[in-house]
């Protein structure tokens, strides 16, 4: 069931997804040739809790294999849901860092691919493509669409430019919980699926590979590559349709 928030429900939301695009901001100002993942997530870990929030992944999962850390921290191949390690970051690399938040019980959710240091132009391309269809299915959240709109409008930007849309994970609400109702593909038919209304809250994240989109999941049950091992971008914002349009909450400060 879609959950339409009251502007008091916005107004938490609003708050939590704040420090998330803020939490996200100070990781990649740290991003650099050396650093590792796990010095990153303890940036975004402190961060979020001197701001009064608790990072919504950590302890996230079933019983037997629970998310352990703050963020994600995808490298390369790396699709979503990289585990922070001792991996250093290394010239030419890209991550994709995802950041949740949960401040007194409702939600923020947001990510993004940089570079680390100079990438070629193939590479800087998927980054810069990912975005923009992270912006164009934005575009077309609000009243009176569907959510299909949204949808084709991410999958049409990818694929003219010849890189492909993740499948098997999508984007999805959000609010009280960390992952509510809708599920929103990356790929779709327009004028197709659940009508778009005010205060609908929403996280839109394209997942892009350079290649292929099939993925797979690693040993340790979290990090999803592409199975091509062609590399992926992810991009993320957390918005609320409005009477008008919509407003993107993951902005930083």
């Amino acid at each position: 069931m879609v959950i339409i928030r009251s502007p008091e429900e916005i107004k938490y939301i609003r708050d939590s997804c704040k420090i998330a695009a803020n939490a996200l901001k100070r990781v990649q100002e740290n991003v650099s040739v050396g650093i590792t993942t796990l010095e990153l997530d303890k940036i975004a870990e402190d961060f979020i809790i001197k701001q009064g929030a608790k990072p919504a992944f950590k302890g996230y999962g079933t019983d037997d294999n629970k998310f352990k850390y703050s963020i994600c921290v995808s490298i390369n191949e790396e699709v979503v849901h990289g585990i922070p390690g001792k991996r250093r970051l290394r010239e030419g690399d890209i991550i994709s860092i995802d950041i949740g938040t949960n401040l007194r019980g409702y939600f923020g959710d947001t990510a993004a691919t940089v570079p680390v240091g100079k990438v070629d132009s193939k590479v800087q391309k998927l980054l810069t493509v990912t975005k923009e269809s992270l912006f164009k299915g934005i575009k077309k959240a609000k009243p009176g669409n569907r959510l299909g709109d949204i949808s084709y409008a991410i999958q049409e930007s990818v694929e003219k430019n010849n890189f492909s849309v993740v499948r098997e994970y999508v984007g999805h609400g959000i609010g009280s919980n960390l992952h509510e109702d809708p599920q929103i593909p990356n790929y779709g038919i327009p004028h197709t699926g659940i009508m778009l209304e005010a205060g609908m809250v929403l996280a839109i994240e394209p997942m892009v590979n350079m290649g292929d989109y099939k993925t797979r999941i690693c040993d340790n049950g979290w990090t999803v590559v592409t199975e091509d091992k062609s590399w992926s971008a992810h991009f993320e914002h957390t918005i609320v349709i409005t009477k008008n349009g919509n407003e993107i909450l993951t902005i930083p400060s």
